[in-house]
């Protein structure tokens, strides 16, 4: 598989991770656009939230609900937003899904 986030949860491509467990892997952006700007990566390959299955789906969730857990540890007590892109218009740029966690700051209104 030529996936890049595939490649990074293998450790075959290095990375900036601050939290991994069985389901997921939270790393640091490499080009951030908040102060706190990370991407929470599901260990199964899939490309988007339209093509997940619905056993990925519950796995999705769990992941959701440990970033809850974990947001004061990542330095996230004040507040974030979570974003997922779909497609080109969406903006995705690798087809692997993934969440991006911003915050540490007082974000912009503007969600687009």
């Amino acid at each position: 598989m030529n996936c890049i986030f595939c490649k990074i949860i293998s450790e075959a491509i290095p990375s900036d991770k601050v939290y991994e467990d069985e389901r997921m892997i939270i790393i640091k952006d490499i080009n951030p656009q908040t102060k706190i700007h990370l991407l929470m990566i599901p260990k199964s390959h899939y490309s988007n939230i339209v093509e997940m299955t619905e056993a990925q789906a519950v796995e999705l969730g769990l992941c959701l609900k440990t970033i809850g857990e974990i947001s004061n540890s990542l330095g996230l007590k004040e507040g974030f937003r979570l974003v997922s892109n779909k497609g080109t218009n969406g903006c995705q740029s690798v087809e692997h899904l993934h969440f991006h966690i911003m915050g540490g700051e007082l974000l912009s209104e503007r969600m687009g």
